[in-house]
């Protein structure tokens, strides 16, 4: 009788421990499917309002496996007069990015990375996906740039998305080396940009447009999340 008693106490000693000291169901394992997504200018942190749309269309189109989430962690500034101070801050997220890749696929080798970004965040995966740092880039600055990713770590990407890229153009205008997609990740890399938007689309340097805010609502972002899945 006191043995049960104890055992029964004890029981409802670990059940409590239990929902105090839950571990988290990613810290449980690795998810099948894992997002990297960089956010527009200026956007709040997370993975912005088309990544987010983005992201839930990736949800629904590859259930039930399992899909994690990684914003990457830069400022989205807005900074286009400072070139330098700008330039700074979309390196941190190259690195964040690249690193965060890098050790996905060394800790979690079965799950299949999706590498996106928005208008500026787009740039920014663009960038993670150089086989060589930009000739363009002065020598002096070239110590600041992290080196590309192992090329063994491309097997690990399924899809790339680019929605919304700065076209050759805009970066021009904002003193960016042009972003070069590396070939081990061009056959699976999908650029969009709606035909009126004048971010993507070539036409001369400017701020962005209504079609520029549109690409959570007007199909884009599903079409994107359709290209991943596909891939996975």
């Amino acid at each position: 009788m006191i043995f049960n008693l104890c055992r029964v106490l004890m029981v409802g000693a670990l059940a409590w421990a239990g929902l105090l000291f839950a571990v988290p169901a990613s810290a449980q394992g690795c998810p099948d499917v894992e997002v990297v997504f960089a956010r527009g200018t200026a956007e709040p942190p997370g993975v912005g309002g088309v990544g987010q749309a983005f992201v839930d269309a990736v949800r629904a189109q590859a259930a039930p496996r399992s899909v994690n989430v990684y914003p990457v962690n830069y400022p989205a500034s807005a900074d286009f007069g400072d070139r330098i101070a700008f330039a700074r801050t979309v390196v941190e997220g190259i690195r964040d990015a690249g690193l965060h890749i890098e050790e996905t696929a060394a800790n979690c080798p079965d799950t299949r990375i999706v590498l996106g970004g928005f208008s500026q965040g787009a740039a920014l995966a663009g960038y993670v996906t150089s086989a060589e740092i930009p000739s363009e880039v002065p020598a002096e600055y070239r110590k600041y740039i992290p080196n590309p990713m192992p090329p063994e770590v491309a097997d690990h990407v399924a899809a790339v998305v680019l929605i919304a890229q700065p076209s050759a153009e805009f970066l021009r205008s904002v003193g960016a080396p042009p972003i070069r997609i590396g070939p081990s990740y061009s056959g699976k890399t999908l650029q969009m940009c709606a035909p009126d938007d004048t971010i993507c689309n070539g036409a001369p340097a400017g701020p962005p447009n209504m079609a520029h805010a549109m690409y959570g609502v007007n199909g884009m972002a599903a079409e994107a999340a359709s290209y991943a899945v596909d891939r996975l």
